[in-house]
């Protein structure tokens, strides 16, 4: 990154992408029911947590980072990404542990939704290094091997194999033994299934993005 155009915009797509990941991971502390879905004589309580709104977003954005400016610096987003959560939850614990006002009457309320984000972040870190670098690294590699054709290729080949560890890590950590049996293999199959849809139907913003991007930085 040479010009200051390519900087500036590499700066304002990492500040995007660590905002994007601490808004999820606080968001994932509430579970969204969704009624139940029957498969093959199986019924399943398809639940997802909030983060499922805006975190697949973090991947389109590591795609573009990966894409445009190389698996080091799509990793050094990575990087801030992880020391941002894991400002986040500190500042929440810090928070926890202070003694309330005395006619505050929120503490146990703000301890029941920030108190487990504790569990959340570090289920949401683990899965996000895991889930992220992998992403970054399918990506360049694929990217390697076509010689840099066949983009729709290494976006949604990167994003099955990030997406499977990011699943599997988070939902994992964050939420074994407390939603168990099918209520737990249909959130961890729906929350995968929908991220990589996600991503599929907005293929075709990712390519526009990743073409505005390339032109900002040349």
């Amino acid at each position: 990154m040479q010009n200051s155009a390519a900087r500036s915009t590499y700066a304002t797509l990492t500040a995007l992408f660590c905002a994007l990941l601490v808004i999820s991971n606080v968001s994932a502390v509430k579970l969204i029911g969704l009624g139940d879905i029957t498969v093959a004589g199986h019924t399943f309580d398809v639940t997802v947590d909030g983060g499922v709104f805006l975190f697949p977003l973090t991947y389109i954005i590591g795609d573009v980072l990966a894409e445009v400016f190389g698996f080091k610096a799509a990793r050094w987003a990575i990087v801030l990404g992880f020391v941002a959560s894991a400002l986040a939850v500190a500042s929440f614990w810090v928070v926890q542990q202070a003694p309330p006002a005395q006619n505050w009457s929120g503490q146990a309320a703000y301890q029941e939704i920030l108190g487990f984000v504790p569990r959340i972040v570090l289920a949401s870190l683990l899965a996000y290094l895991a889930g992220q670098l992998l992403n970054a690294w399918t990506l360049t590699v694929i990217k390697r091997r076509t010689r840099g054709q066949a983009l729709w290729a290494r976006l949604i080949g990167s994003t099955l194999v990030g997406e499977m560890a990011d699943t599997m890590v988070f939902c994992t950590v964050a939420f074994l033994g407390i939603i168990t049996g099918a209520q737990f293999i249909g959130y961890v199959v729906l929350g995968y299934v929908y991220k990589v849809l996600i991503e599929v139907v907005l293929l075709p913003v990712t390519y526009r993005v990743v073409a505005l991007v390339r032109r900002r930085s040349a």
